[in-house]
């Protein structure tokens, strides 16, 4: 079992632990060393024992605020998560059909020609009333 000496509020502890956790270890030590830094920086030079317990129950304060929102967040999870699956098992609104008028080729050619015709009559129609 691997030991590691690990600084908190500028005091070396040696703690064991079992072998490849070294890195949590270090990070959990860290951690409780910016704890107990802030204290040193508040109140200043205090017994270990007293540092320990207060960095400690600081580091337990962050957590339990850390679970109520890791809580909160799961809640909302859930209702939304429940929420998906109404909208998943939810019958499938019917198709709408939706027309839309469009004149066929022939039509537009068939009144193309029909104008053309007209302006022709037109024309005749003033060549005799000018004539």
């Amino acid at each position: 079992m691997p030991e590691v000496t690990i600084e908190i509020g500028g005091r070396n502890f040696d703690v064991a632990c079992q072998e490849g956790e070294e890195h949590y270890l270090h990070a959990a030590a860290k951690m409780l060393d910016e704890e107990a830094s802030v204290l040193a920086a508040q109140i200043g030079r205090i017994p270990e024992a007293r540092m320990l317990l207060m960095a400690g129950l600081m580091l337990a304060d962050k957590t339990a605020g850390i679970q109520d929102k890791l809580r909160e967040a799961e809640d909302r999870m859930a209702e939304k998560e429940a929420e998906l699956e109404q909208f998943r098992s939810a019958p499938r609104p019917e198709a709408e059909r939706v027309e839309v008028p469009v004149v066929p080729n022939h039509v537009t050619d068939t009144l193309a020609e029909i104008a053309a015709r007209a302006e022709a009559l037109a024309e005749t129609v003033d060549g005799k009333v000018a004539g």
